[in-house]
């Protein structure tokens, strides 16, 4: 009678946890994509940002080389 009832037990918190687990199927791929989406849009902002301060670097560069010249 013990066996049976652990085996009752077991069978019916497997099923419980199955239920829970397939609401939530797609929340690991819906969390990736919004990951990757974060990821890009700070990629792309970081690379405006270190194109616009390199394109100020080599002006001021090449202005000061210019100047020693003459």
């Amino acid at each position: 009678m013990i066996t049976c009832r652990w085996i009752l037990a077991l069978t019916q918190a497997r099923w419980a946890t199955r239920g829970s687990s397939a609401n939530q199927r797609g929340e690991g791929v819906i969390s990736a994509a919004i990951v990757v989406l974060i990821m890009a849009i700070l990629g792309a902002a970081m690379w405006f940002a270190f194109n616009s301060i390199w394109t100020q670097t080599e002006s001021k560069t090449t202005q000061n080389v210019s100047s020693i010249g003459t």
